[in-house]
Parts: C-alpha cells; sequence; structure tokens
C-alpha cells in the first residue's frame, strides 16, 4: 500500500499569470523585503514571513511562489503577495487561478546500520533509471504515470519531484515500490520521528468520498 509511505513535502512550486503589466521598481522600492536587480534577473524577489516562502514578480504578471511547505501555503503566500501589490494601487483581477507546477517531497525506507541500498544493482535491473555516483550520489528513476522523477539514496531516503498533486506522490510511491521489489529490494517504509524520537505523521493523503 502507498499510503503506508510518511512523506514530508520539502516545497510547493506554484504560479500565477495575472496578465497586467506590473511596475516593479516601484514595488521594489516600497516592499521592505524585496530585491530587484535587473542586471541579473528579470524579476523581483519578494520573500514572505507568513506563511515563510519566496515569490518572483515579473512585469508580465506572472507571479512564481516557491519554499511553501505545503500547496495551502503556497496559495496562502500568492494571495498575499496580489494584495500587497494591490495596497500600492495598483489595479489587479479580483479572480486569478494560482497552479501548481511542482512538489518536492521525501521518505524514508528502513536500512540495516551495516548496510545500503545497492544503488548499482539497481541501476543494472531497472529501466529509466540513471546511476552517476561520479556526478551525484543518488539514483535517479522515473516514473511516466504521473510523471515524476524519485532520486533514491544508498541510505534509504527517497526524494520525489515533479508531482502536481499530492496524490500523485503516493501512486508514484507505490509504483516505485513494486520495482524496487521486483528485483528483491525490501522496501519497508520508516515513521518520521519528533525531536523526542517518536514517531509522527507527516502529509497522509485524504481518503477518497
Amino acid at each position: 500500500m502507498a499510503d503506508e509511505f510518511q512523506v514530508k513535502i520539502e516545497n510547493v512550486v506554484a504560479f500565477t499569470s495575472l496578465d497586467k503589466k506590473i511596475p516593479l521598481l516601484e514595488i521594489s522600492n516600497k516592499f521592505e523585503d524585496a530585491e530587484y536587480a535587473p542586471e541579473s534577473f528579470p524579476g523581483v524577489v519578494y520573500r514572505i514571513k507568513d506563511p515563510r516562502a519566496a515569490t518572483l514578480i515579473f512585469s508580465s504578471g506572472k507571479i512564481v511562489c516557491t519554499g511553501a511547505k505545503s500547496i495551502e501555503k503556497a496559495k496562502e503566500a500568492m494571495h498575499k503577495v496580489v494584495n500587497d501589490i494591490r495596497k500600492l494601487g495598483i489595479r489587479l483581477p479580483v479572480k486569478f487561478t494560482i497552479t501548481v507546477e511542482n512538489i518536492v517531497a521525501s521518505t524514508q525506507i528502513a536500512v540495516s546500520s551495516k548496510q545500503t541500498i545497492n544503488l548499482e544493482e539497481i541501476s543494472f535491473a531497472l529501466e529509466n533509471v540513471e546511476y552517476e555516483p561520479e556526478q551525484f550520489p543518488g539514483l535517479v528513476c522515473r516514473i511516466s504515470e504521473p510523471r515524476v522523477a524519485f532520486l533514491v539514496f544508498g541510505s534509504g531516503k527517497i526524494i520525489c519531484t515533479g508531482a502536481r498533486k499530492i496524490e500523485d506522490i503516493y501512486v508514484a510511491l507505490g509504483k516505485l515500490k513494486e520495482k524496487l521489489e521486483s528485483i528483491g529490494v525490501k522496501v519497508k517504509p520508516m515513521k518520521w520521528m519528533d525531536e523526542e524520537g517518536k514517531a509522527k505523521e507527516v502529509n497522509k493523503p485524504k481518503p477518497k468520498k
């Protein structure tokens, strides 16, 4: 079962397009936590403290949010940015669509303290994988449906990138588990621990009605 995995959301990247020209110099001068260096980057970097996230604001009206720890927080940060721009007297659309572009998540599978996952063996046994330890310590495994990529490390840590829905992470993890177990790799998901060493629930998928 894929939902046995304890998944931790590391980053959510989302964007919106307001179809409205935004005066970047004006907002960079009036926003305390804004950075604007047009000679090196065409947008304003505006950091949000609550929820904690960074946004990229472009003159075309496109806004990108990164660094949020959930889809809800990414959307909250996006609405905050738009409201902050409105407070400067800049008219923006009342309604706009926020699209999730990428969810980065991590999980952990149990590995013996005396062993690590043999990534080289996996790279020879499975298709659609890349393993070049001289360049990167993890094995890259791509899943076509849903379209995501996994970074698998010898320690048992697994990072998922490319998902656009939380459910896709669990579906893809189920497929990754099947692939690994088909070549004899035992996949035993671990629970995340809090500071006191107690297992805690992290981003469980919501049951479908």
